[in-house]
């Protein structure tokens, strides 16, 4: 060993010690990565600059290494993990929680949902409700959430106030609602929305199509084309339940196909779409079919 090592076989000369700058250094007793995968790491610090992860190290490296504005070290008791994402949700409706279990979804849905949204939904449900979800979803480690609802602007407005990460979905749908009257200007004003965000370092704006019981194959084509020509996600309900599936193909306005194949002729099959619920296909098949599949919370 050379008069410049020290015994941990770092360079001892002092030049070497805190010559790197960070803005946040968190020490923990154990971390969980994301590569290597099923792994886990003990007294491992995880080094910060500029809002990105520069650096994973042994805790004693980083105490020697790096130079940080900010520390935080947890005790054995935590584990540190990257933030968790919620990929399905209606975060204001966390307001409409228990106001009906136990039915079935379109009795849920025309009998309790829809008639207390077109009573209650405005900008100020919107703002209450999203910042009650938002403090859930932080106080359980989700960091990034993938939404749909009405006035997707004042979500997006409560995520930056937040400093969260977010998939602001931007509802379309047939029938009119306290959002907007028409597909035409639910789209119109999705990318208004996206305009207004799109350089922003936390908010993605989606395309949020409900779902293909309640939005036409005219509104879809539109969707399709928007996604296809701006690179957007599009979020919708696709085979939820059993139910959706058998009156899809009984009906003949869609020619006696399931919701996914019909999405499919309609262009929406592709690495854009997120597609929540899907409970008539397998895990299994999904996954084999190189689908990511993912967890959410839905709503309410």
């Amino acid at each position: 060993m050379s008069d410049s090592d020290s015994d941990d076989g770092l360079p001892s000369s002092p030049l070497y010690r805190h010559s790197e700058p960070a803005d946040l250094v968190i020490y923990s007793r154990w971390l969980i990565p994301v590569v290597p995968e099923n792994q886990f790491l003990e007294h491992h610090a995880v080094v910060v600059r500029d809002g990105k992860i520069v650096d994973i190290v042994p805790n004693f490296v980083a105490k020697r290494v790096y130079n940080a504005s900010k520390e935080v070290e947890l005790d054995e008791h935590h584990v540190l993990i990257p933030g968790l994402i919620n990929m399905h949700t209606h975060s204001p409706m966390s307001l409409l929680r228990g106001l009906a279990d136990d039915v079935c979804l379109m009795d849920w849905l025309v009998h309790y949902m829809w008639p207390a949204e077109g009573r209650f939904a405005s900008p100020e449900f919107v703002r209450d409700g999203s910042s009650f979800s938002i403090a859930e979803m932080l106080r359980c480690g989700v960091t990034c959430f993938n939404d749909m609802y009405y006035f997707p602007d004042v979500t997006a407005q409560v995520v930056e106030e937040c400093g969260m990460r977010a998939v602001i979905g931007a509802p379309v749908l047939q029938f009119p609602s306290a959002w907007a009257s028409s597909p035409d200007e639910y789209l119109t004003k999705a990318m208004e929305l996206r305009a207004q965000y799109e350089a922003h370092p936390l908010i993605t704006v989606a395309l949020a199509p409900h779902a293909p019981y309640t939005v036409g194959d005219e509104a879809f084509k539109r969707v399709q084309e928007l996604s296809a020509a701006h690179g957007l996600l599009v979020h919708t309900h696709l085979h939820e339940t059993e139910k959706e599936i058998t009156d899809h193909t009984a009906d003949p306005v869609h020619g006696g196909v399931r919701p996914i194949e019909r999405l499919d002729k309609l262009g929406l099959m592709n690495r854009r779409l997120i597609a929540a619920h899907m409970t008539q296909l397998t895990v299994h098949r999904l996954v084999a079919s190189g689908v990511n599949v993912s967890l959410g919370t839905d709503g309410p």
